[in-house]
């Protein structure tokens, strides 16, 4: 292996686990003793539909996905989904609930608003920043609402939802893009997920879709069919030609997480790296200030503002003198921003720890 890789907080496209990149690496010019790369494949030859199906297999143990929900694998990324979702779940004379916690959920309702009726159920917007998500009992839910929209974590103001809303009957539909698979979840708490796998799953190119049979059974039929989740699922997941490496990556990242124990270990490790990060953030209180309330904070983008913008321009360029990038925050808000996704170890984030309090010390 290379000894010039970096330590890698991008948001997104992110840090893959080495030993994920190592197996794709040693089988690139020979899959499976074929003589030829994965990528070159057909979709629907028996080489390439191992690996499909051993991705389906691995994502329903890691999660007990029931048996009445679809695992599918669609291109488009996030961004698409927010217009599937509501051309596929959003009927005529209905309306969906959106829950509004940061840039993406409105995004997503912009794009419902595209398709059909919405209403905004919650948001915690203030001044145009979000500090924190609603609580249960903040959600001012429609009880006959198509379904409930809800962003579970978010990558640009570092917020994200520790419980599972209470939605009755409704059903939630999540984007899960920037937190899917950080812990184990109850799939049956939701009626669809979706998540880009950039983040934690895989490459980009492809994003995760869990839905519910019975809402693709009975979405609308009165749309292109290439954006009805019930071709997708009844095709399973190859109607038309799949991203095929990025999800054999994402197999070599499943793989690895079955292999290791689960995602049980998965939640401990990075649990304990959000008390370390944010730790030296409150211990620093004087020169690192965080700005989302504390039962808020994202586990997956930890963001940070240091006392000047040219103050936050050096540590952004120290820090990649020293080994680690994609530290400077989103362009709409500025700042610093970790993103800590599955693959950033515990020592990545000692490391940057390390940095910080040394940085501190010679700047405050």
């Amino acid at each position: 292996m290379t000894n010039h890789r970096v330590i890698n907080f991008n948001a997104g496209p992110a840090a893959l686990p080495v030993a994920a990149l190592e197996r794709a690496r040693d089988e690139m010019l020979d899959f499976a003793n074929s003589g030829m790369s994965v990528m070159e494949h057909s979709h629907r030859g028996k080489e390439y539909g191992a690996v499909h199906e051993e991705a389906v297999s691995l994502l329903r143990k890691l999660l007990d996905v029931p048996e009445d929900y679809h695992v599918l694998f669609l291109q488009g990324g996030a961004s698409q989904q927010f217009a599937m979702v509501p051309m596929n779940l959003l009927p005529v004379g209905r309306s969906a609930d959106y829950v509004l916690t940061g840039a993406w959920s409105e995004k997503a309702l912009a794009e419902a608003k595209l398709v059909g009726t919405t209403r905004v159920a919650a948001t915690t917007a203030k001044e145009g920043k979000y500090t924190r998500v609603p609580t249960q009992r903040e959600l001012e839910l429609d009880g006959g609402a198509a379904y409930v929209h809800i962003t579970s974590n978010n990558t640009i103001f570092g917020t994200q939802w520790f419980y599972v809303p209470e939605t009755g009957t409704v059903p939630l539909a999540a984007d899960m893009s920037s937190d899917f698979l950080w812990r184990k979840f109850d799939v049956r708490r939701f009626g669809l997920v979706y998540a880009g796998a950039q983040k934690n799953v895989g490459p980009s190119g492809v994003v995760v879709v869990i839905v519910r049979k019975d809402l693709v059974e009975a979405g609308r039929k009165d749309i292109p069919k290439i954006f009805r989740y019930a071709t997708h699922a009844a095709d399973n997941s190859l109607y038309n030609t799949p991203p095929t490496f990025s999800i054999y990556m994402i197999r070599n990242v499943l793989s690895l997480t079955a292999e290791a124990g689960g995602l049980e270990g998965v939640e401990k490790t990075n649990r304990e790296k959000g008390r370390v990060l944010y730790g030296c953030i409150d211990k620093l209180a004087a020169f690192y200030r965080c700005p989302v309330e504390v039962g808020s904070r994202s586990l997956m983008n930890v963001v940070f503002r240091l006392p000047t913008p040219e103050l936050e321009e050096r540590f952004v360029a120290e820090a990649k003198k020293a080994g680690m990038v994609g530290l400077k925050g989103h362009r709409s808000v500025g700042g610093i921003r970790a993103s800590i996704y599955n693959a950033v170890g515990l020592d990545a984030v000692r490391t940057l720890v390390s940095f910080m309090e040394s940085f501190a010390a010679k700047n405050g």
